[in-house]
């Protein structure tokens, strides 16, 4: 398992920051990576620079970036001067850009139904990302099947609200969760101490 790997999901929760002015509590939290679903040309250098500060993992989703170009040039220009650890897309295209531009790239998939299923394990086989996240998080079953079709680390997101939801990510099979909801940032994980274990033994 490479660095950025371990790093991105060596804490069970993620917060996913959907609001900018909301860096600085996610970053005053435990975990160790830090998706970034807002921000614009102007002003996600700095937040970068913020996280890198703080001594964090941050991910950006390019597809939620204003003023960036969602092609090969706009990866380009996030890996030479925004220089995040990695980025978030729903766009299969812009995997290989990422991973060729040395960038940890993470494939968001929604998956809604079991024809979406077969269409994620298809696309996941053909751009080879380095981590996939699938949304929505809430159904386990959904989570499970993913897992068992596809080698890379699996990250749930999306409508959890509860650390009962977390914990039914995890035992399915996702080695993280993404989380917009605050209050879920920094709930305490004792009773997962046999899943980090296991997970970190690897």
């Amino acid at each position: 398992m490479d660095e950025v790997t371990r790093d991105l999901l060596i804490h069970p929760v993620i917060p996913a920051i959907r609001d900018v002015e909301k860096i600085d509590i996610a970053l005053s939290k435990d975990a160790r990576s830090i998706f970034l679903l807002a921000g614009n040309i102007l002003n996600i250098k700095n937040i970068v620079n913020q996280a890198k500060r703080a001594d964090k993992r941050i991910f950006v989703h390019i597809d939620l970036l204003e003023g960036i170009s969602k092609n090969r040039m706009g990866i380009k220009y996030i890996a030479q001067e925004v220089k995040p650890d990695g980025i978030i897309t729903t766009r299969a295209n812009l995997i290989s850009c990422a991973k060729a531009e040395g960038l940890f790239a993470i494939q968001r998939i929604f998956v809604l139904d079991s024809l979406a299923i077969d269409t994620a394990a298809k696309s996941i086989k053909n751009v080879n990302p380095d981590a996939i996240e699938i949304l929505p998080a809430v159904i386990p079953k959904i989570i499970r099947r993913i897992c068992q079709r596809v080698s890379h680390p699996v990250i749930a997101g999306g409508l959890i609200e509860e650390k009962s939801e977390v914990e039914s990510a995890l035992k399915e099979g996702a080695r993280a969760i993404s989380v917009s909801k605050e209050d879920i940032w920094d709930i305490p994980f004792e009773d997962l101490e046999i899943w980090r274990k296991s997970f970190l033994g690897k």
